[in-house]
């Protein structure tokens, strides 16, 4: 995503759309490091798109219950996060799809419980689904040690064409 002023994130936070989106971001939990969940949840809250929801399924071992201490928390001073402690953990994909049990989105975005969402993230995918009537959107993507700053492997994903998809999964999560 391009860099954005203050000003600019600030401007976006009051852009009306002309169709209704409300995006479901799924995250699978399990075991996830405190660091890592505070700063995804806060990735998701800092959003200028404000339309969203927040669905953690929380397949964590009971060794690990400040994950879900830390959810409740936060969904105390935010009704978009939604939480669901699942009775075992189902890998990725099961816990996943418990997330869909719980979302209520037009659109799901697929993300993991230690990935950032820049905070213009969100209107960018509305802007693109507003200016093409899109039905799905996907993005590129950057992998960090420690702060965004220190990014070292940008994954820039080619426009959608079916065969190229057929070959490899260029849309990841």
């Amino acid at each position: 995503l391009p860099l954005y002023t203050p000003e600019e994130l600030e401007k976006q936070r009051t852009v009306t759309f002309p169709k209704d989106v409300k995006f479901s971001i799924l995250v699978p939990l399990y075991n996830t490091p405190e660091k890592f969940l505070r700063e995804m949840i806060q990735s998701v809250l800092d959003q200028t798109y404000a339309n969203w929801e927040l669905c953690l399924a929380d397949g964590s071992e009971e060794a690990h219950a400040d994950v879900g201490k830390i959810c409740h928390q936060y969904m105390k001073n935010d009704e978009r996060i939604v939480y669901k402690k699942l009775e075992k953990n189902l890998g990725i994909s099961g816990n996943t799809n418990a997330c869909i049990e719980i979302s209520s989105g037009n659109y799901i975005a697929l993300f993991d419980h230690d990935d950032l969402l820049h905070s213009a993230a969100l209107y960018e995918m509305m802007k693109a689904i507003c200016e093409k009537d899109a039905d799905m959107v996907y993005t590129d993507e950057n992998t960090f040690r420690n702060t965004p700053d220190d990014a070292y492997t940008p994954h820039y994903k080619p426009d959608y064409a079916p065969d190229t998809l057929r070959s490899y999964n260029y849309i990841c999560h």
